[in-house]
Order: structure tokens, then C-alpha cells, then sequence
């Protein structure tokens, strides 16, 4: 089975998630099925399939969710001693050399990305490319428009 790396904050935030779905969504979803089954005919009570249909996608979050915590690889950054390098975890300052825009990153898991908050998954190529390096290293990231050169300027653990 493969380990699927989260940090400390992704791995809470996912328990959130289960949590909310078994307490919450789930017995809102069951209570809507019941009152679509008093309304009569089912083959042409749409709240009923429409109710169903939530209940599907619910239970398919619920298993995967248990699925990931299951097979998680907590990864705490302020536990981390990577000697300044570059780790799953870590938060990056960086020169875009291209556009001479400063960017701060953290790298995280899959389902933790967020690029708008500044968190990129360890799966994509400017993490992959980062993963290792100093401060100072310039990393030279093949991405979908092209090739984008990044100046290391910081390495945090946070």
C-alpha cells in the first residue's frame, strides 16, 4: 500500500471533514431520503433520486477519506531536521527569476493543495523539482507554458 503524505494541519482537516460527514451530512442525507419515500412513487419523485444521489457521493467521501487516514504518512515540518534543505513539509521563499516576483510555498499533500493559499503538492513539478535543494540553488521547472527558473531565497519548517 502506498503512503499518502500529509502534514499535521491536512491530516486534522480531513478527520474535520469525516467527522462533519458521519455526524452531520450523513443522518441530513438519511432524513431526506425518508421524507422523498412518504411523498409516494418513487420512479418519479426526484428529491428521492436527488436525495440518493447525495448519499452515494457522501459514502464514496467517507471511504476515502477512511482510506487516506488509513495509509497516512503524518509528516509534522516543525519536527523535520533537514539541515535547511528542502522536504515535504517546508515552506519556500522564492525569486521567480522570470518575472522577479518573490512566491512563498508550502509544500503538502495531493489533497491539501491549495495554490491560491500558497500550498502546492508534493506531486507537482516545481515540488519535485524543489524537493532537496538549498537556499541559494537555483531549480529549473519544466511547467506547462514552458520553463520557469526558481531562486531558493528561504527554507522554514513551520
Amino acid at each position: 500500500m502506498n503512503k499518502v503524505p500529509l502534514t499535521v494541519k491536512g491530516a486534522e482537516k480531513l478527520k474535520t471533514e469525516l467527522q462533519r460527514l458521519k455526524t452531520v451530512e450523513r443522518p441530513r442525507v438519511i432524513q431526506a431520503i425518508a421524507e422523498a419515500r412518504a411523498h409516494g412513487d418513487l420512479s418519479e419523485n426526484a428529491e428521492y433520486h436527488a436525495a440518493k444521489e447525495q448519499q452515494s457521493f457522501i459514502e464514496g467521501r467517507i471511504v476515502d477519506i477512511e482510506h487516506k487516514l488509513g495509509n497516512a504518512q503524518i509528516i509534522d515540518p516543525l519536527k523535520v531536521n533537514a539541515n535547511g534543505r528542502v522536504v515535504f513539509g517546508a515552506t519556500l521563499d522564492l525569486m521567480d527569476e522570470d518575472t522577479q516576483k518573490e512566491v512563498t510555498y508550502q509544500i503538502v499533500g495531493d489533497d491539501e493543495a491549495d495554490i491560491a493559499s500558497g500550498m502546492i503538492s508534493i506531486s507537482s513539478p516545481i515540488a519535485r523539482a524543489l524537493i532537496g535543494k538549498e537556499p541559494g540553488e537555483v531549480v529549473e521547472v519544466r511547467v506547462p507554458d514552458g520553463v520557469r527558473h526558481y531562486e531558493i531565497l528561504d527554507v522554514r519548517y513551520v
